[in-house]
């Protein structure tokens, strides 16, 4: 399968560890990416290409969906939607809460960011079961804007996320897939 250029050098840039965070585990690195200027466009750009013009707002989410979102933001003249996880904002929130393996999590953002019905992109490293990004996208529902889709740098396939995501009804765009 070819990869489109945004694509290539994004993949060339990422560094696989082996056995992280446990064995067995082939931990994808993108912080290699992040560090290189063009790298970092090229990211952004093929994400939010294939949903220009649908969106107002770039939903990153915490932490490396921070980044991407700022760099995409940059690109697009689209605004950034901060998704936090709990705690961390000083204003009145919505939250989120979502099962992890272990346990559960919580996200949230201000009551009061965005005008009602703003489009947003949520925007994200990594998609592996979708249990993060759907949080999101009900959380963002919940506060009155509009899930335009999902995209994130990678992908990792068979683990469920993209069709969790699209039998809510959600567009989802993965720059790679592992």
């Amino acid at each position: 399968m070819s990869l489109s250029p945004d694509a290539s050098v994004v993949d060339r840039l990422i560094v696989q560890v082996p056995d992280f965070p446990q064995p067995g585990v082939v931990f994808r690195d993108l912080t290699p990416v992040f560090a290189d200027a063009a790298a970092l466009t090229a990211l952004a750009r093929g994400l939010v290409a294939p949903f220009e013009g649908r969106f107002d707002h770039l939903g990153g989410l915490e932490a490396r969906g921070f980044l991407i979102a700022g760099a995409a933001s940059v690109l697009s003249g689209a605004g950034v939607l901060s998704v936090r996880k709990a705690g961390k904002l000083p204003r009145a929130v919505l939250t989120q809460e979502y099962a992890l393996e272990y346990g559960t999590a919580a996200l949230e953002v201000h009551v009061d960011q965005l005008p009602p019905g703003s489009r947003v992109l949520i925007v994200d490293d990594v998609l592996a079961t979708g249990g993060t990004a759907l949080a999101a996208v009900n959380l963002i529902e919940r506060a009155g804007w509009h899930v335009v889709g999902v995209a994130v740098a990678l992908e990792l396939d068979g683990l469920g996320g993209r069709a969790a995501l699209e039998a809510r009804g959600v567009e989802t765009f993965a720059l790679l897939t592992y």
